[in-house]
């Protein structure tokens, strides 16, 4: 088994201590070692490890090594089995029990110690505790009234003088007015020249007298290392591998009592004061020896940092069943319990440790780590969007706020650059995500409802729509505005990352809405009896989402893509609801359209005066639509009334005789009069409508047949796409079914048309846009002259 070694460092009063033994008196010298090794013989007789006390060869005091303390001096290191981490000590009496069950004494003595009496030792032990007691305050530099006076020689045993060195202690304490800053520099108290055995060490420890114990430990390295340099090719290894494993188990003993005292000091930092003086000497002092392999620093600074995570996760954390805004409520606690945790550092424990351990940065980077780890704790219990948003909250702007990091009690220590949680981007965009996944959710969920809300209050109730400022308005566009805007807003406060995150998440799943109403609209409005009610609902929708489309237009610059594809769905739903709208009122007339110019229509204007109702009816309902959908409306049913009123002219199912086409001229311009004073009272902008009455008028109401063809051009030019087939059907209304004079008529309507080609018409380009006479058919004309040239009629003509 290779073997590693210790520090064999001692101070020079060490050296002074052990000189005068060896060169004083030598009887006292033996009476006193006599007396020290019967209490170590006697501590030996009740450790079952007696094969630790065969292997244990001590020198006498005289023929020890005279070394110094300091570290440079240090030629070998024996360092821990793994770095920074500690065996378990397993309860240290474990290790000193023989296999065979028999007691044994403590391989860090030799034979010769058993010869000693053990009340002397007890005498002698408890000098050495008091002199390390009054050498422990000085070392710690804190200052008292009083002082305890020196023991007698009447000392108890090792218990009882601890207690008494303990109690002592705790009086000084309670008396000390003032407390002296810790400095960085100390005066390592004297190293015993023989250490204690493993089991008092070891109490020592539990007891808390940690710079005693320490102490022992280093004078227990240095015996391991003489006896390492003095073992000879008889030596059995086993020995002095019990003994490093005894240095380990009390090392660990000792770091592990460390730590629950570094633990404890936020909670308790009056009562640790002097012992967290005695931890930072421990490890200032191991470190100066080279720290052996176990990272003392950190070790005291993850002490530090599972103390701070002892408080934080002392703090309340509700159910959320039991309360629904348990995290808010908890992240208030943390919050507080974060302050007041640095409160207590910065009034008390910074001066417990010299100004190289820098106590209140580590405490803060402390605070960042365990928040950091303790949010993502709690994302895992996350569940509805209010707790994510207020996650993102906390990290983004409360905790480096003046609230937490910020906070007036903790200046000047945090610096500005010292406030802000460090949390992992990975976590970050983490919470993001789940955000906006949640959001997704919710705002379908908000969707659902309003259409509910809808379908039972609106539609089942058969409620007539609410009118605002003289326009037919519903709740759906501002609760729809309403769950965007929130979420948006809110994730503007947080960042502009979230903010373009969280619009696009709604755009998309507010492009699906639409759709979605049209269709439950739809399904519904057909068991609908009361039509009037059905036109008010489709108006209502249209005014609705056209102001959605208005609203949402301000995020086009934040999200252009989104928004452009919101309002094509909002534009598609609003013109197919116009063009619903319109196909009804279509559905309404088209059987009284169908009876206009014809014989019936001259002799009754029932179907009339029906039409301009109807009409009349629709232009009141739309005073209640949006103007940017008013005039579109109004234009498409003022060019479906004229299509269809001219429709019967075409097809040559009446003409008028004996004189009745004046009667009809005078009809059609009356009538024609009232249409266009409705629609422009419907605000449409078809007005290039409008002379077509008076044009065919003309043309119906003409005595004389051959100054027909002075009213063609006017009506060719308006309307570019009249052939002479539409011309011809007028002429039949007229009472012009065949003949010569209609042969003439047809040719100049040819001529100008084919003028109107040549010139490119360029004075009226506007007309050429404009179609009307090419969606009404005409009927094929049965004249077998129709398509005779006008030539062919030259030779008819009168001779003069």
């Amino acid at each position: 088994m290779e073997m590693k070694e210790w520090d064999s460092d001692v101070t020079d009063s060490e050296d002074s201590v052990i000189n005068g033994v060896t060169h004083g008196n030598n009887d006292s010298v033996d009476r006193k070692l006599g007396m020290l090794g019967s209490l170590r013989a006697s501590l030996r007789s009740k450790s079952p490890l007696t094969k630790l006390t065969q292997r244990s060869k001590v020198k006498s005091a005289s023929d020890l090594p005279s070394v110094d303390n300091n570290p440079n001096n240090s030629t070998h290191t024996l360092p821990p089995p793994s770095p920074r981490v500690c065996p378990p000590l397993r309860g240290l009496s474990g290790f000193f029990q023989k296999k065979d069950g028999t007691s044994g004494g403590s391989p860090l003595r030799s034979p010769q110690s058993h010869t000693r009496a053990q009340s002397e030792s007890s005498v002698a032990l408890g000098d050495l505790l008091m002199k390390k007691g009054a050498s422990l305050r000085r070392s710690l530099r804190l200052g008292s009234k009083r002082h305890a006076p020196e023991r007698s020689a009447n000392q108890e045993p090792l218990h009882c003088v601890v207690e008494a060195s303990q109690s002592e202690q705790s009086t000084s304490r309670s008396e000390v007015t003032e407390t002296v800053e810790v400095r960085e520099s100390y005066v390592l108290p004297e190293i015993p020249p023989l250490p204690l055995s493993v089991m008092q060490i070891n109490k020592l420890i539990e007891l808390e007298v940690l710079e005693e114990a320490h102490l022992n430990l280093l004078s227990l390295r240095r015996e391991f290392h003489q006896q390492q340099e003095e073992a000879g090719p008889d030596a059995s290894p086993v020995e002095l591998a019990h003994l490093e494993k005894d240095l380990h188990l009390l090392y660990g003993a000792l770091r592990t009592k460390m730590a629950a005292i570094v633990r404890q000091s936020s909670v308790l930092p009056a009562r640790n004061k002097e012992l967290l003086v005695q931890v930072a000497r421990v490890v200032q002092e191991e470190e100066r020896r080279g720290g052996g392999g176990w990272g003392w620093r950190d070790f005291w600074r993850d002490a530090v940092r599972d103390g701070v995570r002892d408080v934080l996760q002392a703090v309340h954390l509700d159910t959320p069943e039991r309360n629904t805004s348990w995290l808010a409520v908890h992240l208030g606690l943390l919050g507080k319990a974060i302050v007041e945790n640095l409160e207590r550092v910065k009034a008390e424990l910074q001066a417990s440790y010299p100004p190289s351990f820098r106590v209140f940065d580590h405490y803060v980077d402390a605070c960042h780590q365990v928040t950091t780890e303790h949010l993502q704790r709690l994302m895992g219990r996350v569940r509805e969007l209010k707790d994510y948003y207020a996650l993102l909250d906390f990290m983004t702007h409360r905790y480096h706020s003046e609230r937490i990091m910020g906070s007036f009690s903790l200046r000047p220590e945090v610096k500005e650059e010292q406030r802000e949680l460090r949390i992992p981007e990975e976590f970050h965009q983490d919470i993001k995500k789940q955000y906006c996944r949640q959001l997704q959710v919710e705002l379908r969920g908000s969707l659902e409802k309003v259409l509910q809300l809808e379908r039972e209050e609106m539609w089942e109730e058969q409620l007539q729509p609410r009118v605002e400022e003289g326009l037919f308005e519903s709740h759906i566009h501002m609760d729809i505005w309403t769950s965007v805007q929130s979420p948006v807003v809110n994730a503007r406060r947080i960042d502009a990352d979230l903010e373009q995150r969280v619009l696009h998440t709604c755009l998309s799943e507010l492009q699906l809405f639409p759709r979605r109403l049209e269709e439950e609209f739809m399904r519904w409005s057909g068991s609908l009896l009361d039509e009037r009610l059905w036109g008010d609902y489709t108006i209502t929708y249209i005014n609705s989402f056209s102001s959605l489309r208005e609203h949402m237009e301000s995020y086009k610059d934040s999200s252009p893509d989104q928004v452009t594809q919101l309002s094509i769905e909002l534009e598609g739903v609003e013109l197919r609801l116009r063009h619903a709208l319109l196909q009804h009122y279509m559905n309404q007339t088209k059987p009284l359209l169908r009876r206009m110019m014809t014989r019936k229509w001259l002799s009754t204007d029932d179907d009339f005066n029906q039409l301009l109702k109807r009409t009349q009816d629709l232009r009141e309902q739309c005073t209640h639509m949006g103007p940017n959908h008013t005039q579109a409306f109004a234009s498409a049913v003022h060019l479906y009334v004229v299509k269809e009123y001219i429709t019967p002219l075409m097809k040559n199912n009446y003409s008028c005789r004996n004189r009745k086409n004046q009667r009809a001229a005078t009809k059609l311009r009356n009538q024609w009069s009232q249409l266009r004073e409705l629609f422009h009272e419907m605000r449409s902008t078809a007005d290039w409508l409008h002379p077509l009455g008076d044009h065919l008028s003309d043309i119906i109401g003409q005595k004389d047949k051959s100054d027909i063809k002075t009213h063609l051009p006017a009506l060719v030019e308006d309307y570019p796409d009249i052939s002479k087939r539409h011309v011809a059907a007028v002429l039949f209304f007229r009472g012009l079914t065949h003949g010569r004079e209609r042969q003439l008529i047809l040719q100049r309507v040819a001529e100008l048309k084919q003028e109107g080609q040549n010139a490119g018409n360029a004075g009226n380009t506007e007309a050429h846009q404009r179609s009307l006479f090419s969606h009404i058919p005409a009927a094929a004309t049965t004249d077998c002259l129709a398509h005779t040239p006008l030539s062919c009629f030259t030779s008819l003509l009168p001779h003069t």
